[in-house]
């Protein structure tokens, strides 16, 4: 469900631009991945809990729009940025 203060900053680490950077399309899109692979196995255990599969809804329509505004305007970072987290095969 929600991310640790330690994980988090794992994955700014791994994927900012910057020393600063915390907001990236490339740091958000990382982060919602992260949060989308932790439901999943939530689900195997909670089969009929409609009201988070909404939510992870709504998470993965915000990754795939982070992810086509990355694509459009950088798609170099965003050819890196889906091998990285392995999001296409």
């Amino acid at each position: 469900m929600a991310l640790t203060t330690e994980k988090k900053s794992g994955i700014l680490a791994q994927y900012r631009r910057g020393p600063a950077d915390t907001g990236s399309p490339e740091v958000q899109v990382a982060l919602l991945s992260e949060r989308i692979s932790g439901l999943g196995g939530h689900f195997t255990t909670h089969r009929r809990d409609h009201s988070s599969r909404r939510g992870l809804v709504k998470l993965v329509n915000q990754r795939r729009k982070l992810l086509d505004y990355l694509k459009a305007t950088k798609p170099q970072k965003y050819q890196e940025l889906v091998e990285r987290l392995g999001l296409r095969r």
